[in-house]
């Protein structure tokens, strides 16, 4: 994965960002934090919005804008004026963010046998119920090997086309 010199890190929800803010407080990523805009991770899921936000600034060199989201049909379109400037790269992290979790509990056949959505069995069957919440995410991770060991253990056991980058593709 070839970046820019300007990052936009784009988050979807909390559980995302404090894993980002885990690794990249660490090291551990393929950008620093002082490569991303405002040397933070955005929350903003429309183009138009992340357009008026932070384009119109008028950057000189190309932007690389890295999204962390779990679907894989979320549009983000920018406008022709941007097109060219931008790259966008999709990180999908399906089912769920909360997958790393499972994984690192060691639970991930219990998982495949519940049927449950990875956030519903992090509930109902690990007893964790803010699996979503930026501080329990920040603090579960606070062993940032941990964290990377979670996240080579989705790749190896997740069904990621070839053409679709996951976050090992963003670890160093």
């Amino acid at each position: 994965m070839k970046l820019a010199p300007y990052i936009a890190c784009i988050c979807e929800g909390s559980a995302e960002t404090a894993i980002i803010d885990v690794l990249v407080d660490n090291n551990l990523l393929i950008f620093t934090r002082e490569d991303m805009l405002e040397e933070n991770v955005i929350r903003c899921r429309s183009a138009k919005t992340f357009e008026k936000r932070f384009l119109r600034k008028g950057f000189k060199n190309q932007i690389s804008v890295i999204r962390i989201l779990d679907s894989r049909r979320e549009e983000f379109r920018l406008s022709k004026a941007y097109e060219k400037k931008v790259d966008v790269i999709n990180v999908i992290t399906a089912p769920e963010i909360e997958m790393l979790i499972i994984h690192n509990e060691g639970a991930y056949e219990r998982f495949k046998r519940s049927g449950k959505k990875p956030s519903e069995f992090c509930k109902a069957d690990l007893r964790m119920h803010n699996v979503k919440s930026y501080d329990f995410v920040k603090d579960y991770f606070r062993n940032p090997q941990t964290l990377v060991n979670a996240i080579k253990e989705y790749r190896r056991t997740a069904n990621i086309p070839k053409s679709e980058y996951s976050l090992s593709d963003l670890l160093k």
